[in-house]
């Protein structure tokens, strides 16, 4: 009996030991844009710890039942299938440290399921990396499961079996409650969680200390098919706090157009958050067209992005509908299709509507979503030669799909009211600004800003090409981001990171603006449809800013574990995953961030209601 409770000990702490390797390696290698001190890591390590010993517990559970039966069995399979398990669990240990620690200055968040959603496109895996970068990866996987092995595979196992069986079996069974109290973290109602090892305001410290594995598994529970319930307070409370933030119809909008029937392009641009633009970020290098741009048009000087993916902020732009933590709502076929649509609402107005895009549009359900929300044709990567196919990782790179879009303008749109032809709505989703930022132009080092500088680049061509045909006097173009961007320390716990440019272009602009109030993604729907005098009542969450009824000027934000709010008080982030607000610049977070809840609250329940 001793002799095994030796092996499953010295297992036992060899799993936590690599645990707190891993933690080390994950601050070193990513510690980019995040400062840390000595002191900080050995915090790490130690609040940390209660999620290791609880996963590494996990891990034991097979060397333990093969222990078990060893005292009445001595077969030499049990030694194959711990040889066997240690093989797997090397795999996975190496492929949980090497993914989490590569993924995370990507997406700023915890290794998760998400990433099995890439497994569904490899070709969109392969484009956001360069081969060199994943061959070297595989090499440290296999390297280090190589390692781990060994690692394990050099514990000495008993000898032989006890004399008394009976009594050595007794004392294991006696482990079972002390695996059970220790896998769930004690005898409170609290189980084991991610959140119980969050300990700073500062997110990456609270990143660091968190298990992969743990992180990896505990999320099934919450895919990107899932909506929990958010039950933060009562449905009456909550219908309380709701009364007055949403308001579906406009009520003598302020008019920010010449005419009510314009050609429409709504351009989501990748990746651009307002920290690469002069007036969010200060920086004047990176867009310079763009900052002029913002001049000559109406510029939304408080427009906030609602979500941190693509999938997400795509939806909330067209749709008005709020984003969720963990939940793609693109990706549930059985609610999209109840879902509106500003094309699908420009429809009854006569207008045709067709969508650009130079990657794979079948991506996290794209396809499916722009058409069910009323978009008559599609163009994307496979209508391209091979050749422009070819021109970026992700597909066809800006420059090529940009004179696209006006060639499709130039042959499609009415140029007067002569013109018989139906107005157009062309959407757009740009993609060069996305990893491995790989564009023709070099004009800055920093790989980053030199990909949104060429964006600008493309934007500024595109903009002075359309100025000189008959279509700009009758043209609105309205430029956006589909979510923002974490760069060099503006996470997702900075102020800023969710601070994002609205530009609306064109001659149909009636003159050139600066509108102030906060205001969301979602409620660019009811704004737009407002300018065009066309109902909204069926996007309850999107908000006509123009209008009169517009008198409490907010933006909601969600991200992988938490939500943020803003309005006139400040800002706050409540954490999901740690249960409490990690940071509060509001002269009343509490009833701030009460509201937030509230609006995901009911979004979840809205959604969950759809059928």
């Amino acid at each position: 009996m001793r002799q095994r409770l030796l092996y499953l000990c010295k297992f036992f702490l060899i799993t936590v030991m690599l645990f707190i390797m891993a933690k080390i390696a994950f601050m070193l290698l990513d510690h980019e844009g995040h400062a840390f001190t000595v002191s900080d890591m050995f915090d790490v390590i130690w609040h940390g710890l209660s999620l290791d010993l609880s996963t590494a517990l996990y891990i034991l559970i097979i060397p333990f039942l093969v222990t078990l039966v060893s005292l009445w069995w001595d077969g030499k399979v049990l030694t194959k299938i711990l040889r066997a398990y240690y093989i797997l669990l090397a795999i996975i240990l190496m492929l949980a440290f090497v993914a989490d620690t590569s993924l995370y200055p990507f997406w700023g968040f915890k290794l998760d399921s998400t990433c099995l959603q890439y497994f569904d496109s490899p070709a969109e895996m392969r484009a956001s990396v360069s081969g060199f970068y994943m061959t070297a990866r595989l090499l440290i996987i296999i390297a280090g499961s190589v390692l781990i092995y060994q690692l394990y595979k050099r514990i000495p196992l008993w000898r032989k079996s006890p004399a008394y069986r009976q009594g050595a079996t007794a004392g294991s069974l006696l482990l079972i409650p002390l695996f059970i109290i220790g896998i769930r973290g004690g005898l409170d109602e609290s189980t084991t969680n991610v959140g119980q090892v969050y300990f700073s305001q500062n997110q990456f410290l609270n990143h660091a200390a968190v298990n992969p594995v743990f992180s990896f598994f505990s999320s099934f529970e919450k895919t990107s098919f899932y909506v929990p319930d958010y039950e933060f307070m009562s449905e009456d409370e909550c219908h309380e706090v709701m009364d007055g933030l949403y308001f579906t119809h406009s009520i003598s909008p302020d008019t920010l157009l010449r005419t009510q029937r314009p050609n429409i392009v709504v351009i989501l641009m990748e990746s651009c958050g307002g920290i690469f633009t002069e007036d969010i970020g200060h920086r004047k290098d990176i867009m310079p067209q763009f900052n002029q741009l913002t001049k000559e048009g109406i510029y939304f000087s408080n427009f906030y992005a609602n979500s941190y993916r693509t999938d997400r902020g795509t939806l909330c732009t067209w749709s008005g509908y709020p984003s969720f933590p963990r939940s793609s709502v693109m990706k549930m076929p059985a609610k999209v299709r109840f879902m509106p649509g500003i094309a699908k609402s420009l429809q009854g107005a006569g207008y045709q509507s067709w969508y650009l895009y130079g990657g794979d549009i079948n991506f996290t359900n794209m396809r499916s979503y722009l058409v069910t929300i009323g978009f008559e044709d599609l163009y994307w990567k496979k209508d391209y030669s091979q050749e422009d196919q070819s021109t970026a990782k992700w597909g066809v790179r800006d420059d090529i799909t940009f004179a696209t879009l006006r060639d499709y303008l130039k042959e499609q749109a009415p140029a007067d009211s002569s013109d018989t032809r139906a107005p157009v709505l062309a959407g757009y989703s740009t993609l060069s600004s996305h990893e491995p930022w790989d564009v023709p132009t070099h004009r800055l080092n920093d790989e980053v800003l030199n990909a949104f500088n060429y964006l600008d680049g493309c934007i500024g061509n595109f903009i002075r090409e359309m100025k000189q045909t008959p279509l700009w006097e009758n043209l609105l173009v309205i430029l956006l981001p589909d979510h923002g961007f974490s760069y060099l320390g503006v996470e997702e716990d900075h102020p800023e990171h969710d601070h994002v440019p609205m530009l609306w272009l064109g001659g149909a602009v009636k003159e050139p603006r600066r509108i102030e109030q906060i205001c969301n993604q979602t409620d660019l729907p009811a704004t737009l449809l407002g300018q065009l005098g066309i109902g909204h009542d069926d996007y309850p969450f999107s908000r006509d800013i123009m209008s009169k009824g517009y008198t409490y000027p907010f933006a909601v934000h969600t991200y992988n574990n938490g939500i943020t709010m803003r309005d006139s008080t400040g800002f706050a982030i409540f954490d999901l995953n740690a249960n409490r607000t990690i940071l509060d610049e509001s002269s009343d977070g509490e009833a701030l961030l009460k509201k937030g809840k509230a609006i995901l609250q009911t979004a979840a329940k809205h959604l969950k209601d759809m059928k």
